[in-house]
């Protein structure tokens, strides 16, 4: 299973950048990668192993902005195309579980 973190969190007030650099340095030690920018991916190994990453996400999301999430499975993320640029290295289009950077 993949889970994809996709946000908009607001940026105009200090506080909003520290929720923001919050929100995205927990999502690094959760152990996601960033695919673009505001768009984050990770492995997990069931729906449930992912559905426990989302409960705790909720209790760190920002209470301003948009936070969605994406539960997809290895098939479906080897399927996605990319259309233009060149992908991130870091996030492969595979079904190995086994990330080494």
């Amino acid at each position: 299973m993949r889970l994809m973190v996709l946000f908009d969190l607001p940026v105009e007030t200090s506080q909003d950048r520290r929720n923001y650099r919050k929100f995205q340095k927990t999502l690094i030690q959760e152990g996601f990668f960033m695919m673009q920018y505001s768009v984050y991916v990770r492995v997990c190994a069931n729906s449930k192993a992912a559905e426990a990453v989302e409960q705790r996400l909720k209790g760190i999301v920002p209470a301003d902005g948009l936070v969605q999430t994406l539960m997809m499975t290895e098939k479906q993320y080897q399927d996605m195309h990319f259309l233009a640029g060149k992908p991130n290295e870091d996030i492969l289009n595979s079904a190995d579980r086994t990330v080494i950077i």
